[in-house]
């Protein structure tokens, strides 16, 4: 029997929200009602977890975020993004851990390795800097003590009692640089990729299993995509035509560029995966990619009715993938339709539990 997969929702703490891609609503601005919002509905619907995006230009901080929204939340877990290297490593793992114990354990971490904001890395030193935190921060969170002498982390200090008999929490990563990848194999708990071709998603796993295992490790792996489903096929085409009906390709293109991570390989391979789709924009059956005109991660969607947005979804799970993150737009009001339509029609749970 195929085992659960994890079905996860975004909040938009990025300023990443529209009813028209590209055209700035206030009341979709990150802020905390709207955020608090999102996760709310996602929490009251069902979803096994939510993914806190971190930014610096945009938005709100993910951190101080996950702290005022742990206590309201149910059952959901936090995919809580952090930047490797923006705090003091020491602060990091207690605020961490002290979100872990407000949710009962039931904390994610998603691991960033961009730029910092006002700083330019080369990315071999930047996964060096991101290597060195994820081992540190995970020897931390296991309560365990530390004495390393790295290049980017000088650090000899016992655990705060807060980790005391805990295990750190999961580590979600992504990344498609040769450096990345090695960090994900050395370092993470999960893989995660950005929307492609089932063919080309299942190609990844396998690549990064054997790297895993050269490691001695094993990985799982997560898909970081959009969803726009509808009743029928007709209405899910209409919604995302109206979605991009009033972008401006320059706008577009200012949002993509306000990115830290426009030049990564992940980024260029959204790029290639739009160049190759057809007139309508879709890359391969019930895969558009018109959302990567106004975005430059994730940029493409699974679109269609709740048939066809479920054969998607089990596609991808054939090849390999275990966790999925999905968004919408507006991402309140896709929530409710995703968990009305899919959501039910699923075996799901959380990944960790």
């Amino acid at each position: 029997m195929t085992a659960p997969v994890e079905v996860s929702w975004f909040a938009a703490l990025c300023d990443d929200d529209y009813a028209y891609l590209g055209v700035p609503d206030p009341s979709l601005q990150s802020s905390w009602p709207h955020c608090r919002d999102i996760v709310l509905t996602a929490d009251k619907n069902g979803f096994d977890n939510i993914l806190l995006p971190s930014g610096y230009s945009l938005g709100i901080d993910s951190v101080a975020f996950a702290g005022g929204i742990a206590p309201l939340v149910e059952q959901i877990q936090l995919l809580l993004a952090v930047r490797m290297g923006e705090m003091w490593l020491p602060q990091l793992a207690r605020q961490l851990a002290t979100i872990n114990q407000m949710l009962n354990g039931r904390l994610t971490i998603n691991i960033i390795s961009s730029d910092m904001p006002g700083q330019t890395l080369e990315s071999e030193p930047r996964y060096q800097r991101t290597r060195e935190w994820m081992s540190t921060l995970r020897s931390i969170l296991n309560g365990e003590a530390v004495d390393v002498d790295g290049e980017f982390v000088q650090l000899n200090l016992d655990p705060p009692r807060i980790t005391e008999g805990k295990t750190c929490p999961p580590f979600y990563f992504g990344g498609f640089s040769p450096a990345a990848k090695q960090t994900a194999a050395e370092q993470a708990d999960v893989f995660l990729t950005w929307p492609d071709t089932v063919a080309s998603v299942g190609k990844t796993v396998g690549e990064m299993s054997d790297l895993a295992s050269s490691y001695q490790r094993t990985l799982r792996f997560g898909l970081r995509s959009h969803v726009i489903v509808r009743e029928s096929e007709s209405e899910a085409m209409a919604a995302a035509e109206q979605l991009v009906s009033k972008l401006d390709d320059d706008i577009g293109e200012q949002i993509r560029q306000r990115s830290l991570d426009t030049a990564s390989a992940g980024v260029q391979r959204q790029v290639e995966l739009r160049q190759s789709a057809d007139e309508t924009g879709f890359a391969e059956e019930n895969l558009w990619t018109g959302i990567g005109r106004a975005r430059s991660g994730a940029g493409a969607a699974i679109v269609g009715d709740p048939d066809q947005v479920l054969a998607k979804i089990k596609a991808y799970r054939a090849v390999g993938v275990e966790a999925f993150i999905l968004s919408g737009y507006p991402h309140k009001a896709e929530a409710d339709l995703f968990a009305r339509y899919v959501l039910p029609n699923l075996d799901h749970g959380p990944l960790f539990t």
